[in-house]
């Protein structure tokens, strides 16, 4: 398909599907969408990308969600923050609520497999934090975020950022609770398109995406090397506002104490210091 019948849309998608940001932004800062996908096409020398029909892979692709471009009205701006890493499209469920959503947007996370006690408390910072107006987003990952995610639901809708296509949740059995986000006036994102699947890759662009739509991150507790440091880590890159519970002494808080004892996070131990710092 010539560059001038492609439009921006399909072209961003299927950009999006084969490279990353950085590796167009400098191409897309002198050519259009369409442009920099034929100038890919033509350098393809294993053939690939030629037989790929991106009109048609994204009208398929919208039947289960939108894709949004940065020239929409729902686009968040403060994905801007990202620089050359400035997602090229956004996937979506609930795209019309986005612009809503991510007026006041704070990131609840944290281990994935915590103790009962950390549940109860991401719990009760989600629901304090929605109550008070602000949307909670997390990932659907098991433990804190979901906890978060099921909390802040009682009071309002949430952001979810997913790791995958949104044609499926991730784990799979959240997939009720990702219904109840997008059917009542949350959203759902994810820079994948639906058939995508989790992989180490795409939970740590996932944590990037999610750090760029808050005003700040809340780390519940968190495990040296774990996914929910990585997405503090995020915060600290993006220079967004990390509060973080101290540490109770447990290794499953390890990485709150070094964030803390570094002077690279808040301290937060209540719901109302947290509202106080918001």
């Amino acid at each position: 398909m010539p560059a001038s019948a492609l439009s921006d849309r399909a072209a961003r998608a299927a950009l999006s599907a084969h490279f990353t940001p950085d590796q167009v932004a400098a191409d897309l800062a002198q050519h259009s969408p369409a442009e920099v996908w034929e100038q890919r096409v033509r350098r393809d020398n294993t053939g690939r990308l030629s037989h790929l029909q991106p009109e048609a892979e994204l009208s398929n692709a919208q039947l289960s969600c939108r894709f949004l471009i940065p020239t929409d009205p729902q686009w968040p701006a403060a994905l801007a923050d990202l620089g050359p890493a400035c997602p090229l499209g956004l996937w979506v469920r609930g795209h019309d609520h986005l612009p809503q959503l991510t007026t006041s947007t704070i990131a609840v996370t944290g281990n994935r497999a915590p103790s009962p006690e950390t549940l109860a408390r991401a719990r009760e910072f989600a629901g304090a934090i929605s109550e008070a107006g602000h949307t909670v987003a997390a990932s659907l990952a098991y433990g804190v975020d979901a906890a978060a995610q099921e909390a802040a639901l009682l009071n309002g809708p949430t952001l979810a950022v997913l790791p995958r296509g949104l044609d499926q949740a991730h784990p799979h059995n959240h997939a009720p609770l990702l219904r109840s986000i997008t059917s009542d006036g949350g959203a759902a994102v994810s820079l994948y398109r639906p058939g995508t699947v989790a992989s180490g890759a795409t939970l740590k662009a996932s944590a990037h995406l999610l750090v760029a739509l808050a005003r700040a991150v809340i780390l519940i507790e968190a495990l040296d090397h774990s996914q929910a440091l990585r997405t503090a880590e995020a915060a600290i890159a993006l220079k967004r506002p990390l509060l973080a519970v101290p540490s109770d002494g447990s290794l499953h808080s390890g990485g709150n104490a070094h964030l803390l004892d570094e002077g690279l996070a808040l301290p937060c131990p209540t719901p109302s210091h947290a509202l106080l710092l918001l």
